[in-house]
């Protein structure tokens, strides 16, 4: 059967970071029971949070876990591939929750195409971002503009793509980010002359997500979710 060529698009304003994966966890186990039956993309941001993928430990964490309890931070272990990385508001964080081979795509094919839908979001403001297949993500130069991290259960893909639009980036001072040495972190709203405002990067990313995916994005209240 081929894909649904729509997709229902949740935008869920700011959510706890726990509250979103454990949402994550439903609407995931939801799609491969066949009690939902469609694709799913979450937008959202989350309260200041460090997470660590599979491959991280605390090893690139440059500041105690004390000092983060005392600006309020809190530290999170995931299922998702990568290291340590950080979110934050001025962040838009998209969770794809798809069904990877009914639209024919492969891992590194997903992971491009969220790249590509990054890139094609800055290119809206004037610039020009890259692509690593070495350090996945977007590039300005030698600083991270958007971050990949991803998870399968049973071909269904979770957590996603972070795209640092007007966020503080001092937090990323605490850490290597994504495990790297050398390297840094960049936000759009540095590198255009244009207001930068979440509302238009979230209609951006919808956009190019549409696009890029050659899919229909539908509107769908958050409390839909409830079932789940």
């Amino acid at each position: 059967m081929p894909a649904d060529p729509s997709i229902d698009c949740v935008e869920l304003g700011h959510m706890d970071y726990r509250s979103a994966l454990e949402l994550q966890h439903r609407i995931v186990a939801a799609r491969i029971e066949g009690r939902l039956n469609r694709d799913l993309l979450l937008l959202l941001e989350h309260p200041p949070v460090f997470t660590l993928g599979r491959r991280g430990g605390k090893d690139h964490l440059c500041v105690s876990e004390n000092f983060l309890k005392q600006k309020s931070v809190n530290l999170v272990h995931v299922e998702r591939g990568g290291d340590i990385t950080y979110h934050g508001p001025g962040q838009l964080v998209g969770y794809p929750i798809i069904r990877l081979r009914d639209r024919r795509l492969t891992v590194t094919d997903y992971v491009a195409t969220m790249e590509t839908i990054m890139q094609k979001t800055a290119e809206r403001w004037g610039v020009e971002l890259t692509q690593d297949e070495r350090n996945r993500g977007v590039w300005l130069g030698n600083n991270k503009m958007g971050s990949i991290g991803i998870a399968l259960r049973k071909g269904v893909s979770f957590h996603g793509f972070a795209f640092n639009a007007t966020l503080d980036l001092k937090p990323f001072s605490w850490i290597n980010p994504c495990g790297l040495e050398g390297v840094g972190v960049t936000r759009l709203a540095d590198h255009t002359d244009e207001v930068v405002s979440m509302d238009n990067v979230r209609e951006t990313v919808k956009t190019h997500f549409s696009r890029v995916l050659s899919v229909q994005l539908r509107s769908m209240p958050a409390q839909t979710l409830a079932r789940f």
